[in-house]
């Protein structure tokens, strides 16, 4: 029989997406980015035995890390800030154009508000709208129409950095 940290360890490898596309979302520079990664996954082993398996552990998993990511964003806020261009330098160095599209993306995103970017994410994980809604609180209408002014102001922010689709 497994035990609770082998298994532990193995849902978290499967979804390990999840942490890093949180993590990118929320923060801006590597160190923080993994700062909140190693606070997503201290705050899921915490909470680990809450988790009941009426939901997919994924979606368990997305509502422990965003409620983290939140509260970790509000702890960030107070704190003095730093810069960490080396990522993106790298980036776009290499001439990656993936990469270039991702740092343009992210980059945008963290501009977004808290709702914005929760709803950003859960569309990026081809939720539909009735599930965004029932993870947010709030009623599906009101998802798809907050997603869908979410959507553009997104496009709208990654031109204003000078990307062209």
């Amino acid at each position: 029989m497994k035990t609770k940290e082998a298994i532990f360890l193995k849902l978290i490898e499967q979804h390990k997406g999840i942490i890093h596309k949180i993590s990118r979302m929320y923060m801006d520079n590597s160190t923080d980015q993994e700062d909140l990664a190693q606070e997503i996954i201290y705050q899921l082993w915490k909470s680990f035995d809450n988790f009941r398996s009426e939901s997919s552990f994924s979606t368990w998993m997305y509502r422990v890390a965003l409620n983290t990511a939140l509260v970790f964003f509000k702890k960030d806020q107070r704190l003095p800030k730093t810069t960490d261009q080396v990522p993106e330098i790298a980036a776009e160095e290499t001439g990656s154009t993936k990469e270039s599209q991702l740092s343009h993306f992210y980059r945008a995103v963290q501009k977004l508000d808290r709702l914005e970017k929760a709803l950003i994410f859960y569309h990026l994980e081809q939720y539909s709208h009735k599930e965004i809604a029932d993870n947010l609180g709030i009623t599906e209408g009101n998802a798809r129409t907050k997603l869908s002014r979410a959507k553009i102001k997104l496009k709208e922010l990654i031109k204003l950095q000078g990307y062209e689709f």
